[in-house]
């Protein structure tokens, strides 16, 4: 599933495909670490895009540490971002987040099983 191809099926109507998982599972793991989750959730509710300085300020952790985290969320296509000038401003891929919600996705009925 590359940036912009449709989903799968949820997890609880089909099994997903070697390809599918493996692709899930990197996404996962990239938003398996605290700091990431966080860093994606400013990302994602940013009015389109937000820049490096704003999320950078909100973390007890050093700069390279927090363009570690920002590489991982890239490398798994769940943000991407561009450089202007001196700052780098990124947003999130929202097929990739949809792709997410959708393996999820979980019928109420089936929830009260």
């Amino acid at each position: 599933m590359g940036s912009g191809s449709a989903c799968c099926s949820p997890i609880s109507d089909a099994a997903l495909d070697a390809a599918q998982a493996v692709e899930g599972a990197a996404m996962f793991k990239a938003l398996a670490d605290p700091i990431r989750l966080r860093l994606m959730s400013m990302i994602a509710s940013a009015d389109g895009e937000i820049c490096v300085c704003d999320l950078t300020s909100q973390f007890d952790v050093s700069g390279p540490t927090i363009s570690h985290h920002l590489r991982v969320l890239r490398e798994a296509g769940l943000v991407d971002c561009e450089r202007r000038g001196t700052w780098v401003y990124y947003w999130s891929i929202p097929d990739r987040l949809r792709w997410i919600s959708a393996l999820l996705n979980v019928p109420e009925a089936e929830l009260t099983r």
